[in-house]
């Protein structure tokens, strides 16, 4: 696949999946590690836009 359109795109994807893998972490764990409900809901708010955005990458690709 060749990704000369946007040049970031593999960067912007990488991105996306290590900030989905931490916060999906930190919601898991922080109930354990003892973390304020609030953080967590925060972290689990991130990872709900983060498999959003990548939904939506995936399906711009595919039309392109």
């Amino acid at each position: 696949m060749n990704d000369t359109k946007n040049t970031g795109g593999v960067l912007v994807t990488a991105s996306l999946w290590l900030v989905l893998l931490v916060s999906a972490a930190t919601n898991s764990i922080g109930q354990f590690a003892g973390l304020d409900w609030t953080i967590r809901m925060f972290a689990g708010a991130v990872s709900v836009v983060c498999i959003v955005l990548l939904i939506v990458r995936y399906i711009a690709r595919r039309k392109a």
